[in-house]
């Protein structure tokens, strides 16, 4: 079958056999809180997907990342949503490394991510309604070799299994004004927490429970200044663009496992089948061509940044539409004997409540439009 073909390839040759060991799991095993999954992707070198080869890690590229998550969506949706949380942290170092505006201490950090295959959990903010993937939910004040920061983040994907968690911060800046910045923080650092928060069984698998700091230590050389809270720059632009490709792709890929199974048992017309696949793969194609641009673009990328927020809302409008349409060709056995299709079509739903969120991204999309600059 050609469909999901192509991007099931591209996640065995970056991340060998973690298909076919996912593929031999039942989606009710991999959906459970302390599934297997998060430990078959660790075995598996996944930590690794988007270090570049010089650092030990796959190298792979936006595009190659976007057909991964896919793939992974279509597979075990929780194991997507916790290793996009992963993908994007790991993203973010990478391309402080990139841009040179780290510490120099990051190319070790990913080294030893690649090679001791870490997990790291994203502690930005989401979660918080209203808020930027940027803001901060941490109180942070001056240590002695660099901070002191205390806060509570929930949920954070990847609580139980985290090796070390990214967060942005607020801090007292080099210049003594504000400054907006990125801490790595040890998760077995004294003063963590983890908490249960998660209570939903849809994607219950991704570890999504609550994180909390009590005055843990950030050393200085782990934490990377980014300027001023209120400015978008080149890597909080290209952290976004990361973060809006990966997790579309991720619940995409939910949609494309549910549309997989009509696809298998030839239900409905061809007409309708391929209709599935018109929506699927053409918002696929869309996500595909951001993930082309971002890998020639230089600076702060705005503009991508402002067609990557129309491409990841037109992927919820065509989840909305194949998941609607799939259930509805499986007919009524396939729900009463199995919970598999109305857990693909719920799980995929969740994009929606993703920052930003369609209604307050909305206005600035329009006043893009007219030409102004694009501020979220």
């Amino acid at each position: 079958m050609n469909f999901l073909k192509r991007e099931r390839a591209t996640l065995e040759r970056t991340v060998p056999s973690l298909d076919a060991q996912l593929a031999a799991l039942p989606l009710v095993d991999m959906e459970k809180p302390g599934n297997p999954a998060i430990g078959i992707f660790r075995r598996c070198g996944g930590a690794g997907l988007v270090i570049p080869t010089a650092h030990g890690g796959a190298g792979a590229s936006p595009l190659d990342a976007v057909r991964v998550q896919f793939a992974v969506g279509s597979r075990a949706p929780s194991l997507a949503i916790a290793t996009t949380m992963h993908h994007f942290s790991v993203a973010t170092i990478v391309e402080m490394v990139a841009m040179k505006t780290g510490t120099g201490f990051e190319w070790m950090l990913l080294e030893a991510i690649a090679k001791q295959k870490l997990l790291v959990a994203s502690g930005f903010a989401e979660g918080r309604s209203g808020a930027s993937i940027m803001s901060s939910f941490l109180q942070v004040v001056r240590g002695r070799d660099g901070f002191v920061v205390s806060g509570s983040k929930k949920p954070c994907s990847l609580t139980h299994s985290m090796d070390l968690l990214t967060a942005s911060m607020v801090v007292p800046g080099r210049g003594g004004e504000p400054e907006l910045a990125v801490a790595i923080i040890p998760s077995t650092s004294p003063g963590i927490e983890r908490r249960p928060f998660w209570t939903n069984a849809i994607l219950a698998g991704a570890e999504s429970d609550e994180v909390v700091l009590d005055n843990v230590a950030v050393q200085e050389k782990l934490v990377t200044y980014l300027g001023s809270p209120g400015q978008l720059d080149a890597l909080q632009s290209r952290g976004f663009l990361w973060f809006e490709l990966l997790i579309s792709a991720s619940y995409l890929g939910m949609a494309a496992g549910l549309a997989e199974r009509v696809i298998e048992a030839g239900r409905g017309s061809a007409a309708e089948r391929a209709q599935l696949g018109i929506e699927i793969l053409g918002a696929l194609a869309a996500l595909e061509g951001i993930a082309r641009a971002m890998a020639g673009e230089e600076g702060e990328n705005r503009e991508e940044l402002a067609r990557a927020l129309f491409v990841r809302f037109t992927v919820q409008r065509a989840i909305e539409s194949a998941t609607a349409l799939a259930t509805e060709l499986l007919g009524g056995m396939a729900f009463i004997r199995s919970f598999e299709p109305s857990y693909l079509r719920a799980a995929a739903h969740g994009l929606v409540f993703h920052p930003p969120g369609r209604f307050s991204a909305l206005p600035a999309l329009a006043k893009y439009l007219e030409g102004e600059p694009l501020v979220i």
